[in-house]
């Protein structure tokens, strides 16, 4: 009787998994939920922090840890890559507390870097008053500014005109009149010799302040008069009537404008129909909300806190805004799905706790917002909330980004698991051109074995379907590990700035090496021009 002969499809199926378990290398770290992950380089690390990094409490690491990781890190990259990082995080990211952290660590380590790059990232007055603590608190390596910095902030205040530097008096730890004690600037002339003086409150001649500063004073003395022209906090500080109110949102920039409509709703403004008219036009325009440079999460942050008496037109503005404001999604080619992690640590503000000021809005009500965004781009892609299970999300690309953003966000929650997606994806057979994780990466559930991380392994299943997809892991929580290691089919990127969406367009487009956002932080230019803001 012939013996009959075993199939190949047993060594076919050991040769396909040998593969795969070669093709994920072994994690090297753990992520902050105590899980298995992969250590990014320390150029991505800084990186990382540098573009999310809210020196706030976050749902898994202190300030103090935070500040310990960007410090360790700046140690080990060179200086070249420290300024442009610097850069970066100021220039393109719109960061504020970060870019002065790192330009202080510049301070103690490459006097030369930060003279290139002070000008571009010191570029307001909140960012030299955060440069200026850095340094004195001493975490930096220097308690004192020493000749160079000084020179620099000498040169921001002399350069400033009146109106920038009057604005820069609003504001402490340091105030201004601090840093100009600090530094001791020396005035180029009597009208800013007696306007130092006024700041920091010595004696002057008040016929030698400038204009403004002479304006607000007579104001100050008699509030009858019209109001000045001077900055909105500098007015809100003292009594006002109702049509000083009125008047102060018809001038209103549009930053201020977003920014105050319940205080213009509490001091009666929102009763006249004509303002109210006035102040919806001005959300809604598009030039002013790019000029702006909004984040689409500072937006929906208006929307979240506007009280229940502000009128439907304002709100409905603050959407257009929104719709303006995500108009850098890409389209993006094949089969796209994106995740978005809705577990309980996406609960947490995405600006970090800060004590009676935290953000209203969630890292889980950002992620949702990209997810929407992405979807109202690109309306075959299909989105996947998750936790620890994933499902898939019936949006209508159609409505605004805000109404799916909201549905999203109201998922119910559970723990972390960032391969759920995967799973899923794998469990529906799909073959993804490209598939967008948004999460704050700390995946812990279903851990079983250190060998790989449970995305890697779900991954590279895909992989082995559709050799040519793309991940992106987009991180909107301050971290240093990832749950996928950077190769060129994937992507690690951190942030929520219109960037990140260039970047993914960027990668998925492309067939080069994963390090579009390195690339992208080494073509910052670092000598140029000091330019106040």
């Amino acid at each position: 009787m012939p013996i009959e002969r075993r199939t190949t499809t047993n060594k076919m199926n050991k040769s396909l998994f040998s593969t795969l378990r070669s093709f994920v290398r072994s994690p090297d770290s753990t992520n902050d939920a105590g899980a298995p992950a992969y250590q990014l380089s320390p150029e991505a690390a800084l990186a990382q922090l540098a573009c999310t990094g809210c020196l706030s409490q976050t749902f898994y690491a202190t300030a103090e840890t935070q500040l310990d990781r960007v410090l360790q890190l700046a140690r080990q990259v060179d200086t070249d890559f420290l300024a442009r990082t610097a850069l970066y995080s100021r220039q393109v990211a719109h960061m504020k507390d970060m870019p002065a952290l790192l330009c202080a660590v510049l301070a103690s380590r490459n006097l030369d870097r930060l003279n290139d790059v002070f000008p571009q990232v010191i570029n307001n007055a909140r960012l030299l008053r955060n440069f200026v603590q850095a340094i004195r608190s001493g975490v930096t390596g220097r308690k004192s500014l020493g000749s160079a910095p000084r020179r620099l902030v000498r040169q921001w205040l002399d350069l400033a005109d009146d109106e920038t530097l009057l604005a820069a008096t609003i504001g402490n730890d340091p105030s201004l009149a601090d840093v100009i004690k600090i530094v001791h600037p020396r005035p180029r002339c009597p009208r800013r010799e007696a306007f130092y003086a006024w700041i920091i409150g010595k004696p002057h001649d008040p016929a030698l302040l400038p204009d403004i500063v002479q304006e607000f004073e007579a104001w100050k003395a008699d509030r009858t008069r019209p109001l000045p022209r001077v900055p909105f906090r500098l007015l809100t500080a003292q009594p006002l009537t109702t049509e000083q109110w009125t008047e102060i949102a018809r001038h209103a920039n549009w930053t201020t404008t977003r920014m105050n409509l319940n205080t213009f709703a509490r001091h009666g403004v929102l009763k006249n129909t004509e303002v109210v008219n006035v102040l919806a036009k001005r959300l809604s325009d598009a030039a002013l909300v790019r000029k702006a440079k909004v984040f689409p999460y500072q937006l929906l942050a208006a929307f979240l806190n506007v009280s229940n008496d502000i009128p439907q037109v304002l709100s409905l503005a603050l959407q257009d805004a929104l719709e303006v404001a995500t108009e850098q999604v890409p389209a993006l080619q094949g089969n796209v799905f994106v995740a978005i992690d809705i577990s309980g640590s996406m609960q947490s503000p995405v600006t970090g706790e800060q004590q009676g000021r935290s953000s209203k809005v969630r890292c889980l009500d950002v992620a949702a917002l990209i997810g929407a965004a992405i979807v109202r781009k690109n309306p075959l892609a299909t989105i996947i909330p998750f936790h620890e299970v994933a499902t898939q999300a019936s949006l209508n690309p159609r409505d605004s980004v805000l109404t799916n953003a909201r549905m999203l966000a109201n998922l119910p929650s559970g723990g972390t698991d960032c391969s759920a997606p995967l799973r899923w994806i794998n469990q529906m057979n799909a073959s993804p051109s490209l598939v967008i994780i948004v999460s704050d990466n700390e995946s812990w559930c279903h851990v079983h074995n250190r060998q790989s991380t449970p995305v890697m392994r779900e991954w590279s299943k895909i992989k082995a379907r559709q050799p040519d997809a793309k991940l992106v892991c987009m991180d909107l929580a301050p971290n240093t590990t990832t749950q996928a290691p950077d190769r060129a089919d994937i992507l690690n990127i951190g942030g929520f700035s219109d960037e990140v969406f260039t970047l993914v367009k960027n990668f998925a487009d492309s067939n080069s090496d994963p390090d579009h956002w390195l690339q992208r932080i080494n073509q910052q230019v670092l000598r140029a021009t000091l330019r106040i803001a």
